[in-house]
């Protein structure tokens, strides 16, 4: 007897935390569900996810205090250690192709018990990063409007002072979460189109901001002082940089969705950690190569640069930019959502 529990059942429950999802093989690629997303389908949901606001706000930050121009070299890092955790994605992906990203692939390798956390923090992050995206549209639109959004909620609802709680009640940032999650009832297929539309959309910005930006590009801004912060701070760079790359794994959930998902899903992936990375790599070198790195503004340095640079009209195309990353970032966010719940009610983790 062990704290009231008898051996037999002790054993029994480290069993049971320990028992893998066995999958027939004759039955890998058999679903419920519609198998009708392409590589091109699952390379701009990877990349929608990946690419949002991020890269007009992070590179400014890292490059002004912590890597300097070097920048380009910790993304080059932090996109080198992206793609080696996108190839045991990949690996993964191609050997259970099943719903569920890492929840089904530690429940065949590992076992119940770290599948149901894996599920349910996965669960989470998927919740809580939504969360975040809406709240982050809502400000950065917010922000084109003067703040009349959050003057108006202030004196109509009256500030909320309370920790981990915004400072007020923000109506628009719910709308755009309910917006989003019917777009995901229109199907897989339709909402796929939806997020491969504003990812052209950002990606075009993005190609738009690096051409532009190397015509004002000056070469002195590199050569005066490449890695002021020498290489821990290429490193330091490279670790914050890698949470950008953070997102792909949306690719994993579509297992079941996926055509052929022993091929596409690991050449989607291979293909969005590249085409994020060319486009992170684009967007830190024309920023510091336009301007002193550390003479970047604290918010806004993309289109603060622009404007000093003599071209202050920027600053509306890349607001388009950002906020149809944002969009793209919100939908393929809440895209894995219906497909966990999915996979772990299927194996009895949710409901018996």
């Amino acid at each position: 007897m062990i704290n009231g529990i008898s051996h037999p059942k002790m054993a029994f429950l480290l069993k049971r935390f320990a028992q893998k999802k066995v999958i027939d093989p004759n039955s890998l690629t058999q679903t419920q569900l519609s198998r009708c997303l392409s590589v091109f389908d699952l390379t701009t949901l990877g990349i929608g996810s990946t690419l949002g606001a991020g890269i007009y706000v992070l590179a400014g930050e890292v490059a002004r205090s912590v890597a300097g121009p070097s920048i380009v070299i910790s993304f080059f890092v932090a996109g080198v250690a992206s793609v080696l955790s996108g190839l045991c994605y990949a690996e993964f992906g191609a050997r259970v192709p099943k719903a569920g990203s890492a929840y089904i692939y530690s429940y065949v390798t590992v076992g119940e018990l770290c599948a149901f956390i894996i599920g349910w923090n996965l669960f989470l992050e998927y919740v809580i990063g939504c969360a975040s995206l809406a709240r982050a549209w809502s400000d950065y639109f917010d922000s084109t409007l003067n703040d009349t959004i959050r003057n108006f909620a202030l004196s109509h609802f009256g500030e909320i002072h309370l920790k981990g709680f915004a400072s007020y009640p923000d109506f628009f940032a719910f709308t755009l979460v309910l917006l989003a999650t019917l777009i995901l009832t229109l199907g897989v297929k339709n909402s796929s189109r939806f997020n491969t539309f504003f990812t052209g959309i950002n990606l075009s910005v993005i190609l738009f901001i690096t051409c532009v930006g190397l015509y004002y590009a000056k070469i002195e801004n590199w050569t005066r002082d490449f890695a002021p912060y020498g290489i821990s701070g290429v490193f330091s760079g490279a670790a914050t940089c890698f949470y950008a790359f953070i997102g792909f794994d949306v690719i994993a959930t579509t297992g079941e969705e996926a055509k052929n998902p022993s091929r596409t899903i690991p050449i989607s992936i291979v293909l969005a950690l590249g085409i994020c990375f060319l486009a992170y790599f684009g967007v830190s070198a024309v920023l510091t190569l336009m301007w002193p790195y550390d003479q970047l503004a604290e918010r806004s340095a993309l289109p603060e640069v622009f404007a000093m640079r003599g071209a202050p009209w920027a600053k509306y195309i890349i607001a388009v930019g950002a906020l149809c990353g944002l969009s793209a970032s919100l939908i393929g966010g809440l895209f894995p959502l219906p497909r966990m719940l999915y996979a772990m009610a299927s194996d009895g983790l949710i409901f018996k």
